[in-house]
């Protein structure tokens, strides 16, 4: 069988996020876990895969990813230092998200050359991005920050914000932020429950994954 053509590498986060609405936020604990669930979520429709850097096996996870599902856009999440960013964009990431940011964390993630999303959840934040040249954005904790009616009031004064929402979003509240003019795509880690992952249900994964990235058309658009 012909083996999967690698993924190209995307030029800006708009291309990353564009073939499904949805980025999945996983947390690997196991490294034996990291390509076999890779590999249901690009099966299922999801090649975009934001492994968070909230276990020892994460970046170790995003180097067998990188190496052995070529079909997968693999990426590091929960970065907040420089340090963070030089050694994911070592093991392969070819995306960084971040929860908040600094100039400091900014010039590390823009020096890498890779795209990248850093975390807001205020106006003045989005502001002081878009003085920074940064357009595309992580909204975070999406729900807790004020979720669809706060994104909804920031489209008009800055329409030229485009925003990932994650925190709190599942397939039931999913829809409603896709249908925002200003939001590209959501995260969300329900596609990668902790039981399926623990008992290696790898089909349950995909389906769950499939579901997810039909919610392109049950109202959600990815722009």
């Amino acid at each position: 069988m012909t083996s999967p053509l690698p993924a190209p590498s995307p030029a800006s986060v708009h291309d990353l996020v564009a073939p499904a609405p949805v980025v999945p936020v996983v947390v690997v604990s196991d490294v034996a876990d990291a390509v076999p669930l890779a590999r249901a979520l690009v099966a299922g429709g999801l090649p975009a895969i934001e492994v968070t850097l909230r276990t020892p096996a994460a970046a170790a996870a995003i180097r067998a990813i990188a190496a052995e599902v070529p079909s997968a856009v693999v990426g590091a999440g929960t970065v907040i230092t420089p340090e963070q960013v030089r050694a994911c964009t070592a093991a392969g990431a070819r995306f960084l998200v971040s929860p908040g940011w600094t100039d400091v964390l900014l010039a590390a993630m823009r020096g890498s050359g890779l795209p990248f999303l850093p975390g807001v959840s205020t106006t003045s934040e989005v502001v002081a991005l878009l003085e920074r040249g940064v357009r595309d954005m992580k909204f975070f904790p999406a729900q807790a920050a004020g979720g669809t009616a706060y994104l909804r009031s920031l489209a008009g004064p800055l329409p030229q914000a485009r925003f990932c929402p994650t925190g709190g979003i599942g397939p039931a509240n999913a829809p409603e932020y896709l249908a925002l003019p200003n939001v590209g795509c959501v995260g969300g880690s329900w596609m990668v429950p902790a039981d399926a992952v623990a008992a290696g249900d790898w089909a349950r994964i995909e389906e769950l994954a499939r579901a997810a990235a039909g919610l392109r058309d049950a109202g959600g658009t990815c722009r």
